[in-house]
């Protein structure tokens, strides 16, 4: 599903308040699509830069998100970690039209291919 060139993920109501849907790529890791409690949506690399970590299933708390493994905060604006720690994970653009979330196309088929999951521990893929 296509608007204006942008790719129909869901609808906002079916993202979790303070939580994340996970959107599966042809390459690469999955996206992880963000709702806070003002209903602002994000779009973020599954991966906490730290090790690997699904920033899915952490905790949404303002514009940020705290990777269920070691706790880090990663902006959910911009990807960033917060100090004191360092690093980023890639951010994708995201734009909600009459409750439709919506990413970039071209984004979600040339960004953060070359990110490998986590080849042990619980963020591990099998198969």
């Amino acid at each position: 599903m296509k608007s204006n060139d942008w790719t129909v993920i869901c609808r906002v109501d079916e993202i979790p308040v303070l939580g994340a849907r996970r959107v599966a790529r042809a390459r690469g890791m999955d996206v992880a699509v963000f709702r806070n409690a003002e209903d602002q949506v994000f779009a973020l690399l599954d991966r906490c830069p730290h090790k690997g970590g699904p920033l899915s299933q952490g905790i949404v708390f303002g514009t940020s998100v705290a990777c269920p493994l070691h706790n880090w905060t990663i902006g959910l604006d911009d990807g960033k970690a917060r100090g004191p720690d360092e690093g980023c994970t890639q951010r994708f653009s995201c734009r909600v039209q009459e409750g439709q979330v919506m990413l970039d196309p071209v984004e979600l088929a040339t960004l953060a291919l070359d990110e490998q999951p986590p080849v042990a521990g619980p963020c591990a893929r099998h198969g």
